[in-house]
C-alpha cells in the first residue's frame, strides 16, 4: 500500500485528528512527521471520551494502529512521558507507540531561550507558545542538537549537553540576566527520562520501510498547518519546521515514490492562533457565533482562536502547494443559523483584485476580502450522515468551497464525535 499524507490546509486546528479517526482501523501506522507540543488535537471517541493530544499521533487511540514519532519531531520527554501516563490512566494502551532515535530533544535551555526572546521581542513577538519549538530546531540545523538516541548513551548526552551549554549559559546570563542551567542537573533529569523512554526508541524508518513493502497502510499526520510552514506560510508568524506535504518525506524517511494521496483538512470557515496576517478575520457578532459555537480554544495554551470566513485563496493556495487530492472540511453545523455564509474568492491589494496568494509579506499584510455571499440554513445538521440529508444551502455552500478549492471535497464535519460526518468520496 502507499503512504497517504494528512495536512492542515489553513493555520492548524482544523481538525486532523478526526480525520485519523475517519480512516479508523484501515490505517496500520500513524506518523508524526514535524512539530513537538507547540500543537494539539482533540480526538472524541464513539464513548463519548475527549482526549487532547499534543505530541503523540491521534492513531494512539486507534486500536490495533501503530503510532510513530518521525524524525522531524521535536520532543520533549517530560511532556510525552506525561501525556502517556495520562492515557494509560484512562485505560489507553500506547506501548505500541516508536520514537524515532534521531528525533531531536527540547531541552530546558530551549524553553528559556524561547520564553525570554519572546518577552523581549515585545509588540513584535511572534506568538509562540515558550515550549522551546523554535529553538530546538533552530539547534538541529546549527548542528549542535542532541537528539533522542543520545539518551541511550549518557556519556555522549553530557558530552554534548556540556558543549551547548557553554554558549546557551552565556546567552541567558549576559545578554537577558538569567540564571544559567545546571549541567549536572539536567543529565540527572534527562537520563531518568530515558529509562522510561528506551523500550519505545527505534529505527522508524527501516520499520515504516518494511511496512510499506508488506502492504501496510501508514498514515503520514502533520502538526499545525500549510500557512505556518517555515517556508511556505505566512512567514515569519510560522512555526520552526514544515507542515506541507513536501514535510513529510524529510521528517518520516518515507520516500515521495511512495505517497500517493494527500488529505487536506480545512474548516467550513477559518481560525489562527497567534501574530500575523488574517485577511478574513472577524471583530463582529459573527466572528463571537464562530469563537462561542466552533469551541475556538487552543488545545494546548487554551488561547482564544482569531475566527474569520472561509478563505478559498488559501484554500487554493494549500492545494497546489501541497498537491492535495481531497479536502475534508470540518466544522460545517458551526455555520448552522448564520443567514449568510461569505466566503472570500480574492484579495484587494492596493486597488487591484489578487486571486492568489500575494508574492510578498507586505502584501498580504495589506490585503482586504472580496466575499461571496451565499445564504445560510437554520436546520440542525449534526445528524446528517449522507449528502442528501443536508439543507440544499449547506450542499451549496460545500460545492461552492469545491470548486473555488482546486480539488474535490470528499468528507464534511457535521459535529465533533468520529461518526458525525457526511462521506462523499470514499478517503480510502
Amino acid at each position: 500500500m502507499p503512504a497517504i499524507v494528512l495536512i492542515g490546509a489553513q493555520w492548524g486546528d482544523e481538525g486532523k485528528g478526526k480525520v485519523t479517526d475517519l480512516l479508523g482501523e484501515r490505517v496500520d501506522y500513524v506518523v508524526r512527521y514535524q512539530g513537538g507540543n507547540n500543537a494539539g488535537h482533540t480526538v472524541v471517541t464513539p464513548d463519548g471520551q475527549k482526549y487532547a493530544l499534543h505530541l503523540l499521533p491521534s492513531g494512539v487511540l486507534t486500536p490495533g494502529c501503530v503510532p510513530v514519532i518521525g524524525n522531524g519531531v521535536v520532543v520533549d520527554p517530560k511532556v510525552l512521558l506525561s501525556e502517556l501516563d495520562g492515557l494509560a490512566e484512562r485505560g489507553v494502551d500506547a506501548t505500541r507507540l516508536l520514537i524515532s532515535t534521531d528525533a531531536h530533544l527540547i531541552m530546558p535551555h530551549h524553553r528559556a531561550l524561547d520564553r525570554v526572546v519572546e518577552r523581549y521581542l515585545g509588540s513584535s513577538r511572534i506568538g509562540t507558545t515558550g515550549r522551546g519549538i523554535g529553538p530546538a530546531y533552530g539547534d538541529k540545523i546549527a548542528r549542535m542538537g542532541i537528539r533522542v538516541q543520545d539518551l541511550l548513551d549518557p556519556g555522549i548526552f553530557r558530552k554534548k549537553l556540556e558543549l551547548v551549554l557553554r554558549e546557551k549559559n552565556q546567552i541567558l546570563f549576559k545578554v537577558y540576566n538569567r540564571k544559567p542551567i545546571d549541567v549536572d542537573a539536567v543529565v540527572e533529569e534527562y537520563l531518568g527520562y530515558a529509562e522510561r523512554l528506551r523500550p519505545y526508541i527505534a529505527d522508524t524508518r527501516l520499520i515504516l520501510g518494511k511496512a510499506l513493502e508488506a502492504d501496510k497502510t501508514v498514515l503520514l499526520e502533520g502538526a499545525q498547518a500549510t500557512l505556518l510552514d517555515v517556508d511556505h506560510g505566512t512567514y515569519p508568524f510560522v512555526t520552526s519546521s514544515n507542515p506541507t506535504a513536501g514535510g513529510a518525506c524529510v521528517g518520516s524517511g518515507v520516500p515521495p515514490t511512495r505517497i500517493n494521496q494527500v488529505i487536506a483538512v480545512a474548516k467550513a470557515y477559518t481560525t489562527r492562533v497567534g501574530s500575523g496576517p488574517f485577511p478574513t478575520e472577524l471583530f463582529d457578532a459573527n466572528g463571537q457565533h464562530l469563537l462561542k459555537v466552533g469551541g475556538e480554544y487552543g488545545t494546548t495554551t487554551g488561547r482564544e482562536r482569531r475566527c474569520g470566513w472561509f478563505d478559498a485563496v488559501v484554500a487554493r493556495y494549500a492545494a497546489r502547494v501541497n498537491g492535495v487530492t481531497d479536502f475534508v472540511v470540518t466544522k460545517l453545523d458551526v455555520l448552522s443559523g448564520l443567514e449568510k455564509v461569505p466566503i472570500c474568492v480574492a484579495y484587494e491589494i492596493d486597488g487591484e483584485r489578487v486571486d492568489e496568494m500575494p508574492m510578498t509579506q507586505t502584501a498580504f499584510h495589506h490585503a482586504k476580502p472580496i466575499y461571496e455571499e451565499l445564504p445560510g440554513w437554520d436546520e440542525d445538521i449534526s445528524k446528517c450522515r449522507t449528502e442528501a440529508e443536508l439543507p440544499e444551502n449547506a450542499r451549496r455552500y460545500i460545492e461552492r468551497i469545491e470548486e473555488l478549492s482546486g480539488a474535490r471535497v470528499s468528507a464534511v464535519g457535521v459535529g465533533p464525535g468520529r461518526d458525525e460526518n457526511v462521506v462523499r468520496h470514499p478517503l480510502l
